[in-house]
């Protein structure tokens, strides 16, 4: 779910998904794969067994992947002939299956966890509502996703600044860069959601339950992304100048959306595969409920850090950059490259372009 919290955090790129235009075209493509999906479900519903989770989640992460393919081509503006010549097999193969495949059959995981853990509605003992629910939701989400990527995609093919491709290249490259101090952050933020996860599991039998530790873990992962975040944005004048530059309005938001919220959906996904691919009752043993709370905690930190890095690097590059300068070929190759540069290596690289066309003017 990375290029989601890309997509909706890093001001580029929210801003080039929401403008009116994008928006109309985007909800008429999210509602198509959703009719799609409630007829193939209504069709294949004899045939194939929807009450097992596996040919369920198999269902939905399929027809997720095809729903990804076909909603970025709609956002790109192009022909699937243009898309492999232009984006080529690898970037249309991670769409299909990490945006398509796996997206799709997490979001149906966390579609039947929420409907078991909040409203008590169990997918294994009424599974056609929960099923129908789950890959339309899958399909939906994904179509929007894609079709917001494929938009991005084509903005980047036309020349306009796109500082973060949201295809998680510019993560690898953070975690090549500085494995060390992320493995220490990551490391730290797991001991302290498994502590505390044990520490209310000894609470009672109530502490135990998926939804008290659903809101336990939600909590932490929201305040442990927020941290990250700011750790990760690297403002000049260190924590203190931080909190002065930012409003608490601002931190309020972020640490509950994505924060809170997106540490939520990942617990959610793993109440699903545990209770629902291993059968697992109410009342997690406490060590998977650690491990699952720990793996929540070090996704939040490691995604809140990378965030706040390139938040930081976007706003330092757009307030030094001209944006006439950022519109040029030769700048945007550079930006694009595994490991983007500071500003003042763009400035300096950019002088030196310029130079050498006035000398040869």
């Amino acid at each position: 779910m990375l290029h989601r919290l890309a997509l909706r955090v890093l001001p580029r790129l929210t801003l080039a998904v929401t403008e009116a235009e994008v928006r109309k075209r985007k909800r008429l493509v999210m509602l198509v794969p959703g009719l799609v999906a409630f007829g193939l479900y209504r069709a294949l519903k004899p045939v194939l067994s929807f009450s097992e989770p596996v040919t369920l989640l198999l269902f939905s992460g399929l027809m997720s992947a095809a729903t990804a393919v076909v909603a970025y081509r709609f956002g790109r503006r192009a022909g699937f002939s243009t898309l492999g010549r232009e984006d080529g097999l690898r970037l249309l193969s991670w769409l299909a299956l990490w945006v398509g495949f796996t997206y799709g059959v997490q979001l149906s995981l966390m579609v039947l966890a929420l409907l078991k853990v909040v409203v008590r509605y169990d997918y294994l003992a009424h599974p056609e509502g929960p099923a129908m629910m789950a890959i339309i939701i899958a399909c939906t989400s994904v179509a929007r996703d894609a079709f917001e990527i494929g938009h991005v995609r084509r903005l980047q093919r036309d020349g306009e600044p796109v500082l973060t491709f949201p295809d998680g290249a510019p993560l690898r490259a953070l975690l090549q860069d500085r494995t060390g101090l992320l493995l220490q952050r990551t490391s730290l933020a797991a001991l302290v959601a498994v502590g505390l996860t044990l520490v209310v599991g000894w609470a009672g039998e109530m502490g135990r339950t998926h939804l008290v530790q659903l809101v336990t873990v939600s909590l932490l992962g929201g305040g442990l992304a927020l941290w990250a975040y700011l750790a990760g944005t690297q403002r000049p004048g260190g924590w203190q100048a931080l909190w002065s530059q930012t409003h608490w309005s601002e931190l309020f938001r972020f640490w509950w959306w994505p924060g809170l919220a997106f540490a939520a959906t990942y617990y959610l996904v793993l109440v699903g595969l545990v209770t629902f691919l291993f059968r697992q009752e109410e009342e997690t043993h406490a060590v998977v409920q650690g491990l699952m709370a720990g793996t929540v905690a070090g996704m939040m930190t490691l995604y809140g850090y990378y965030l706040g890095y390139r938040r930081g690097i976007e706003d330092q590059i757009q307030q030094t950059v001209p944006a006439s300068l950022m519109r040029c070929p030769f700048v945007m190759g550079i930006l694009s490259k595994g490991k983007t540069p500071s500003a003042e290596q763009v400035i300096a690289q950019s002088g030196v372009l310029a130079g050498d066309s006035g000398r040869r003017g």
